[in-house]
Parts: structure tokens; sequence; C-alpha cells
């Protein structure tokens, strides 16, 4: 089955970080959301983590 988590930031109407369980990392879409997206996926713990919550909050709702 293909069940994805995706959490989006977004502030002041522009999307700036994304976080796609399929892809497994963030991506930043200005320099700040690259400079976080940078930061968090330096984090292994927080990732696993993140990568996880899809079958947390998201499968057994598909």
């Amino acid at each position: 089955d293909c069940v994805r988590l995706v959490e989006r930031n977004i502030s002041n109407r522009e999307q700036f970080l994304h976080f796609g369980s399929d892809v497994g990392r963030y991506e930043g879409f200005t320099p700040h959301g690259e400079f976080n997206a940078q930061n968090w996926n330096s984090d292994l713990e927080e990732l696993e983590y993140r990568r996880g919550r899809v079958d947390t909050y998201c499968r057994h709702n598909y």
C-alpha cells in the first residue's frame, strides 16, 4: 500500500519546508527552509521518528 504522510511548513502564505514520508527527509524551498532542513535532516533519531509517523497516524485510516 502506498500511504504517505506530508508535513508542510508555511509562513506568510509561502511554503518554506516540507517533509514527505516517501522521501524520508526534509526539503527546504527558501533560504530559511533550507537552513532548517539541513539541521533537521542531521538528527537521525528525529528523522526515524518522522518516518514512522506514517504508521501511527495514517495507515490505520487508509
